[in-house]
């Protein structure tokens, strides 16, 4: 992506904190948290040190005045500037290490006022960002499509080289290796076989080794973005009643992605996996399991539930993942215009298509082996 498409997208989102800030009369905004400072600098800063920590070496200030600025400490400062910061419209601001007190420094940049804050911090009002987050730029959705694709492919190669005997511990080894290669982080592993499949929701990696079916079950993160899938491999042919469920995860999922239209509510669209498992035979399967819902810079900012007030964006991501005894469909997609963009086909799955109002859907189907 060129540094002058870069430069316009920050340009756009410091035009929406400024215009955040002016709405909740805040003096400056205080990012900390990886998503939203991957947001505000359009994904080009990674300040991770500990992977699993919220929160990394840095924080991004913008002022009311839309000045911005990344507040780091000293043994950070070089490679926040070499490598992460340096090319961007943001002015170092160093502290000792010692003292790491970011909103500290923040206030010391900032006019008289509040300070808002993604994280709690003292003398700081709580802010979250998630509705800005939600409406992608079209830089956003072309780093999204380019992620979905890397991702699938690693996904698929995962499931092309499953034999029986291997455990679901190499499978999720095999599936981050794959990924880290491509500076790719998986922030998901749901690898299972056989019974646990069946069994469990979410089913962790426990050493079970493979016999007949076999599923890779990841999210996966760059930029900031984050790209949800899951596939199925199965060794002979597939039991009735599993085909059953992985039919009827197929309908619903079809009726999810059709009903996924700008100003939709999330209770709207519960209410739609819920008809649509009635109608496919599996009647309360949604009690079991949430059906996945919006996504973006959260593997789901938020999920479809019964009282759901959130809307859906036109520029907005989805991962739903409807499930029915064993079956299940995933996938990440993108609504612009109307039109529902898939960001994890995978050439070599089977393509399951259900038709909803006079529209085609797809939706990945068992790999048999």
């Amino acid at each position: 992506m060129s540094t002058a498409a870069i430069q316009e997208e920050i340009k756009i989102k410091k035009q929406q904190l400024v215009e955040f800030m002016d709405k909740h009369k805040l003096a400056g905004v205080l990012l900390s948290l990886h998503e939203n400072v991957a947001w505000a600098t359009a994904g080009q800063v990674d300040m991770r040190v500990g992977i699993p920590a919220p929160t990394g070496a840095a924080a991004v200030f913008v002022r009311k005045d839309g000045s911005g600025f990344y507040i780091t400490t000293k043994n950070e400062a070089p490679r926040m500037h070499d490598e992460e910061f340096g090319e961007l419209p943001f002015e170092p601001v160093i502290v000792p290490w010692q003292e790491a007190n970011f909103a500290k420094a923040a206030r010391g940049l900032a006019a008289a006022g509040t300070i808002g804050a993604d994280t709690h911090e003292a003398d700081c009002t709580l802010i979250s960002l998630a509705g800005l987050r939600s409406q992608l730029q079209p830089t956003e959705i072309a780093r999204y499509r380019l992620l979905g694709g890397i991702t699938a492919r690693a996904v698929e190669e995962v499931a092309l080289h499953l034999e029986p005997g291997i455990t679901e511990e190499e499978i999720s080894a095999m599936s981050s290796s794959l990924l880290i290669q491509k500076a790719i982080l998986p922030s998901v592993l749901l690898m299972a076989v056989d019974d646990r499949i069946l069994k469990y929701k979410h089913a962790l990696p426990r050493g079970k080794r493979l016999q007949r079916f076999g599923m890779v079950n990841l999210c996966a993160r760059k930029w900031g973005l984050v790209i949800s899938m899951t596939r199925f491999v199965h060794f002979g042919p597939l039991p009735q009643q599993l085909a059953k469920g992985f039919d009827a995860a197929a309908k619903v999922n079809a009726a999810l992605l059709h009903a996924t239209r700008a100003g939709a509510t999330a209770r709207q669209l519960y209410a739609v996996a819920k008809d649509a498992y009635a109608a496919a035979g599996f009647p309360g399967e949604e009690e079991l399991h949430h059906q996945g819902g919006a996504t973006g810079y959260g593997e789901r900012e938020w999920v479809a539930t019964p009282n759901g007030a959130e809307i859906v964006m036109n520029r907005q991501a989805f991962a739903w993942n409807p499930s029915a005894r064993g079956g299940k469909v995933e996938d990440t997609v993108v609504l612009q215009d109307g039109a529902i963009e898939y960001l994890t086909e995978t050439a070599k799955f089977p393509v399951v298509e259900t038709v909803v109002g006079g529209q085609s859907y797809r939706s990945a189907g068992v790999l048999l082996k």
